[in-house]
Protein backbone atom coordinates (compact mmCIF):
# COMPACT_ATOMS: atom_id res chain seq x y z
CA UNK A 1 0.00 0.00 0.00
CA UNK A 2 0.86 3.11 -0.82
CA UNK A 3 0.15 6.75 0.57
CA UNK A 4 0.85 10.02 -0.98
CA UNK A 5 0.60 13.26 1.33
CA UNK A 6 0.88 16.55 -0.12
CA UNK A 7 1.36 20.04 1.03
CA UNK A 8 2.44 23.66 -0.22
CA UNK A 9 -0.67 24.88 -2.40
CA UNK A 10 -2.60 28.04 -1.04
CA UNK A 11 -3.84 31.43 -1.89
CA UNK A 12 -0.95 33.51 -4.41
CA UNK A 13 -0.81 36.87 -6.40
CA UNK A 14 0.08 36.38 -10.31
CA UNK A 15 3.63 36.63 -10.20
CA UNK A 16 4.02 34.76 -6.87
CA UNK A 17 5.86 31.24 -6.25
CA UNK A 18 4.67 28.30 -4.14
CA UNK A 19 6.29 24.96 -3.53
CA UNK A 20 4.86 21.81 -3.68
CA UNK A 21 5.75 18.61 -1.44
CA UNK A 22 4.68 15.18 -2.07
CA UNK A 23 6.16 12.43 0.04
CA UNK A 24 5.36 8.88 -0.29
CA UNK A 25 5.01 6.40 2.57
CA UNK A 26 4.31 2.21 1.99
CA UNK A 27 5.80 -0.69 -0.01
CA UNK A 28 8.08 2.15 -2.35
CA UNK A 29 10.38 1.12 -4.72
CA UNK A 30 13.31 3.56 -5.35
CA UNK A 31 12.62 3.26 -8.91
CA UNK A 32 9.22 4.52 -9.00
CA UNK A 33 8.11 7.63 -11.69
CA UNK A 34 6.93 10.26 -9.58
CA UNK A 35 4.65 13.31 -11.09
CA UNK A 36 2.13 16.32 -10.46
CA UNK A 37 -0.83 16.47 -12.25
CA UNK A 38 -3.42 19.14 -12.57
CA UNK A 39 -6.83 19.75 -12.67
CA UNK A 40 -8.91 23.10 -12.87
CA UNK A 41 -12.94 23.27 -12.75
CA UNK A 42 -14.51 21.85 -15.95
CA UNK A 43 -11.22 20.69 -17.33
CA UNK A 44 -9.37 17.05 -17.49
CA UNK A 45 -6.30 16.56 -15.21
CA UNK A 46 -3.36 16.97 -17.71
CA UNK A 47 0.36 16.25 -16.90
CA UNK A 48 2.02 19.26 -15.32
CA UNK A 49 5.91 17.42 -14.48
CA UNK A 50 7.36 13.67 -13.88
CA UNK A 51 10.97 12.99 -12.75
CA UNK A 52 12.37 9.47 -12.56
CA UNK A 53 14.39 8.15 -10.14
CA UNK A 54 17.55 9.25 -11.89
CA UNK A 55 16.26 12.55 -12.31
CA UNK A 56 14.91 12.66 -15.86
CA UNK A 57 12.21 14.89 -15.94
CA UNK A 58 9.16 15.65 -18.60
CA UNK A 59 7.18 18.74 -18.89
CA UNK A 60 3.96 19.92 -20.32
CA UNK A 61 5.24 22.41 -22.68
CA UNK A 62 2.99 25.44 -21.56
CA UNK A 63 4.83 24.83 -18.00
CA UNK A 64 8.31 24.38 -18.89
CA UNK A 65 10.66 27.48 -17.83
CA UNK A 66 7.85 28.46 -15.00
CA UNK A 67 7.92 25.12 -13.24
CA UNK A 68 10.51 23.15 -12.05
CA UNK A 69 10.21 19.25 -10.72
CA UNK A 70 13.01 17.45 -8.50
CA UNK A 71 12.72 14.50 -6.01
CA UNK A 72 14.92 13.41 -3.26
CA UNK A 73 15.11 9.66 -3.25
CA UNK A 74 16.48 9.00 0.92
CA UNK A 75 12.84 11.23 1.68
CA UNK A 76 10.25 9.54 -1.20
CA UNK A 77 9.89 13.26 -1.85
CA UNK A 78 8.76 14.94 -5.06
CA UNK A 79 8.71 18.55 -5.34
CA UNK A 80 7.48 21.06 -7.39
CA UNK A 81 8.43 24.62 -7.81
CA UNK A 82 6.63 27.26 -9.46
CA UNK A 83 7.22 30.40 -10.10
CA UNK A 84 5.45 33.44 -12.13
CA UNK A 85 2.10 32.04 -10.93
CA UNK A 86 -0.44 33.10 -13.18
CA UNK A 87 -4.15 32.51 -12.91
CA UNK A 88 -4.56 30.16 -15.37
CA UNK A 89 -2.31 27.89 -13.31
CA UNK A 90 -5.48 27.73 -10.42
CA UNK A 91 -6.62 24.03 -10.08
CA UNK A 92 -6.32 21.26 -7.91
CA UNK A 93 -2.11 19.65 -7.76
CA UNK A 94 -2.10 15.88 -7.89
CA UNK A 95 0.72 14.14 -6.91
CA UNK A 96 1.57 11.16 -8.24
CA UNK A 97 3.97 7.90 -8.38
CA UNK A 98 3.61 5.06 -10.92
CA UNK A 99 4.89 1.51 -9.42
CA UNK A 100 2.65 -1.31 -11.37
CA UNK A 101 -0.38 0.94 -10.31
CA UNK A 102 -0.99 4.56 -11.08
CA UNK A 103 -0.98 5.78 -7.14
CA UNK A 104 -2.73 9.48 -6.46
CA UNK A 105 -2.50 12.05 -3.91
CA UNK A 106 -5.55 13.95 -2.44
CA UNK A 107 -4.72 16.89 -4.18
CA UNK A 108 -3.54 20.35 -2.85
CA UNK A 109 -5.40 23.76 -4.12
CA UNK A 110 -3.13 26.25 -5.61
CA UNK A 111 -5.29 29.74 -6.51
CA UNK A 112 -3.43 32.51 -8.15
CA UNK A 113 -5.27 36.10 -7.78
CA UNK A 114 -4.94 38.14 -10.76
Amino acid sequence: QVQLVESGGGLVQAGGSLRLSCTASGSISSGALMGWYRQAPGKQRGLVASITSSGSTDYAASLKGRFTISRDNAKNTVYLQMNNLKPEDTAVYYCNLVLGYNYWGQGTQVTVSS
